[in-house]
């Protein structure tokens, strides 16, 4: 018993045997009806390493194998008993071949007729399509024929017009179909030639479509020639009643003969008829097209005159066809008369007659003529029933070749150079030049101010602004502002810096007093308000159509440019104050004759003040008491100048004097030396001058004096010296011991 058990598999440490087949493999996959082989190892290969799922496989099959054989071994018996169980399988086939070979048979005779029937069947639908398209062409051309036969009979039907326009009754004839043997007056003949041409023209339009559809065949193109000829009569007959109804306003063949032209799809027709027949003629009576016709016509390039003319005879000779054909509901909104009529012959006769109408280089004469044509052009407008035709109107060939036969480009750039140009030419002078307004602190006073001004309005005059361009001046504004507050600034600097040459048109502040200073504060200062306010106004005046973001963007930007010049007044006070300063430091350089006066000398001490003190704040006081200052300097701005130069002055002043005094005491320490050596070798005592007053003593005085009468002219000026830190210095500096710490006058 112990043989017949199987053998038992090996385990591992964990008590599972070691040929255990893992997780992933699941042998229940293979059982399944779907089961894919690719798609089962696609999905096991992305987690499972190629070598362990091959040797799972193979350790499978081994396993299937060796179970397949056991199975066989165990019921051994039945599957040799298998094949003795099959008796008489060869009778068994036979007698059930006969039966399904019958069957196979009858199928085939069965699917035989069906082919056959189904293939006549088709044959028959086939023939009948045919024969239907066939039909559908013959009616087709029998259509087309019969049409033509049509056409050619009404237009032989047609009413003869008058020949003599004038004649408002004229009689038809009895063989006129149409009279019916009636007498019949001009007006009924023209509409009833303008009906029976409608129809006429009804008829055409069904023939081109018969014709689009029956292209390449032989009868339509035998028939092309009579179709072509009958076309052509339609377009003559057509042209002369619209021609004749024209001439005598008769409305009711005008909108017979607009509704033929839209039949048949030729609205040009109708628009060059109306051109040549009444626009052309008026027009060419205003602006004459050849040499000889323009002795009777206007002379010029200006278009004003000649366009209020047009206007009348639009209003008097036009209209009536105008209102026709814009009326509601009259399916006449294909034509565009006011393009194509008459503004193209308008564009026409100024192409002949004025060509030098469109020409900018005559800015002024130019954009009169601009505006007068923006004016015809709305006027034009006004004829539109909607927004629509407006927007229609405005899309048209002819209106926008209208439009580009004015540069408005070449027009700006010409009005930049002379704008531009100006200011320029102005700010390149090499000094600054003002201007005689009989003290009338309320203007300008320098040339390049004014001419900046100008500038600026001229960019936003009537004469010499196009709203079209209005980004193109704006611009130009700001970059007239920008060009004025970089003379300003260049010509600051360089005058601080030393190098006026090295900039074209900073050279004006080297011959610059501070009385001219005056002036550019004056005049930054009136331009900073007039940039915040009446100029202001009037951009946002003229562009008040813009959108509110729009005009804060302007708004901004013109601001921003009225900062970048206020933001200059100090460095123009700046500089004021410095050219006010050299002027004085002049005077204060004598301050080192002091030392010459009491060097080496027997002097005793001063008791007044140097003469030079007096001289000192003399060029600040004569500036700021000068007719320019008083006049256009604010009291506040006066003050600040004042103040400013007062407390530079006096720094510098502070600076010579201490400068002085320890060059003094320096001196004297090393002469002292001197002597008591002397003193000493001659064997006498060497105090024998302490009791003497020293010169660095009378210097000191002599300071203290001078210092007490700057600071007198100092109080009447309007300053308070004590308040200034460098003359307390100064003071400290050059004051006995014991007033050090009181200062008083």
């Amino acid at each position: 018993m112990a043989d017949l058990l199987p053998p038992r598999s090996p385990i591992d440490m964990f008590g599972d045997p070691i040929d255990a087949q893992p997780l992933w493999f699941k042998k229940d996959a293979f059982l399944q009806e779907n089961f894919d082989s690719e798609t089962y190892i696609a999905d096991l290969r992305t987690f499972v390493p190629f070598e362990n799922f091959r040797s799972e496989l193979q350790s499978y099959i081994s396993f299937l194998k060796h179970e397949l054989i056991e199975l066989i071994n165990r019921d051994y018996g039945d599957f040799v008993n298998l094949s003795t169980n099959l008796v008489d399988v060869d009778g068994a086939i036979l007698r059930m071949r006969a039966p399904l070979t019958e069957l196979r048979e009858r199928i085939s005779q069965f699917r035989t007729s069906v082919d056959s029937s189904l293939a006549a069947l088709q044959n028959g639908l086939r023939q009948r399509e045919e024969a239907s398209a066939a039909r559908e062409i013959l009616e087709l051309l029998l259509d087309t024929f019969h049409v033509v036969s049509k056409v050619e009979k009404l237009i032989k039907e047609l009413p003869e017009l008058p020949t003599d326009l004038s004649n408002e009754n004229v009689t038809s004839t009895d063989n006129d179909p149409l009279s019916n043997g009636y007498v019949v007056n001009g007006t009924n003949v023209r509409e009833t030639q303008s009906i029976l041409l409608e129809r006429i023209a009804s008829e055409m339009n069904r023939l081109k479509f018969y014709m689009a559809h029956a292209q390449d065949l032989p009868f339509i193109e035998n028939m092309e020639k009579r179709i072509q000829s009958a076309s052509s009569l339609l377009d003559a007959s057509l042209g002369r009643c619209f021609v004749y109804a024209l001439e005598n306003r008769d409305a009711n063949a005008i909108y017979n003969c607009l509704r033929a032209y839209a039949a048949i799809d030729n609205t040009n027709g109708a628009e060059e008829v109306f051109r040549t027949t009444i626009v052309s003629p008026l027009i060419r009576k205003i602006i004459p097209h050849s040499s000889s016709e323009a002795l009777v016509g206007t002379l010029g390039n200006e278009l004003e005159k000649d366009y209020r003319q047009i206007m009348q005879y639009i209003d008097k000779e036009c209209k009536f066809l105008l209102e026709i054909s814009s009326s509601a509901n009259s399916g006449l909104h294909v034509f565009d008369f006011l393009a194509n009529s008459i503004l193209k012959e308008v564009l026409l006769s100024i192409q002949r007659g004025k060509p030098g109408a469109f020409s900018p280089g005559r800015p002024m004469e130019f954009l009169r003529n601009y505006k007068s044509s923006l004016g015809l052009l709305a006027y034009l407008e006004g004829y539109c029933p909607s927004r629509s035709a407006v927007a229609k109107f405005r899309t048209e060939t002819v209106y926008v070749e209208f439009m580009k036969q004015w540069n408005i480009g070449v027009y700006f750039s010409l009005r930049f150079q002379e704008i531009a140009g100006a200011l320029d030419s102005a700010l390149m002078v090499s000094s600054i030049t003002p201007v005689s307004n009989e003290g009338n602190s309320q203007e300008l006073t320098l040339k390049q101010s004014i001419t900046l001004l100008e500038s600026l309005r001229s960019c936003w005059r009537e004469d010499v602004l196009v709203l079209s361009c209005s980004d193109k001046f704006l611009r130009l504004s700001l970059q007239l502002l920008s060009r004025y507050s970089t003379w300003l600034s260049s010509g600051l600097a360089a005058r601080k810096g030393g190098n006026a040459g090295s900039n074209p048109g900073s050279d004006w502040t080297i011959s610059a007093t501070p009385e001219n200073f005056i002036y550019v504060m004056h005049d930054v200062d009136y331009l900073v308000n007039e940039l915040g306010n009446d100029f202001l106004d009037h951009i946002l005046q003229l562009l008040a159509s813009c959108s509110s973001e729009v005009l804060d963007l302007v708004k901004q930007s013109i601001l921003q440019c009225g900062k970048s010049l206020k933001d200059l007044v100090p460095s123009i006070r700046n500089t004021m104050i410095e050219a006010l300063v050299e002027k004085s430091v002049e005077d204060l350089r004598q301050l080192k004759g002091i030392t010459a006066t009491y060097r080496m000398t027997n002097k005793p001490l001063p008791v007044r003040h140097s003469p030079y003190v007096s001289g000192v704040l003399r060029p600040l006081k004569s500036f700021l008491d000068g007719e320019r200052a008083t006049t256009y300097l604010t009291e506040e701005t006066r003050k600040i100048l004042l103040l400013g130069a007062a407390t530079k002055i006096t720094d510098q002043y502070h600076e010579l004097a201490a400068d002085l005094v320890n060059v003094t005491r320096r001196t004297e320490t090393s002469l002292q030396r001197l002597r008591q050596g002397a003193m000493r070798r001659a064997g006498a005592s060497s105090d024998v001058s302490d009791q003497n007053v020293s010169e660095t003593d009378k210097i000191c005085m002599q300071l203290f004096l001078d210092v007490q009468e700057y600071g007198r002219n100092l109080a009447a000026i309007g300053v308070a010296a004590a308040d200034i830190p460098a003359y307390r210095s100064l003071w400290q500096c050059v004051a006995p011991s014991d007033r050090q710490t009181t200062i008083n006058f």
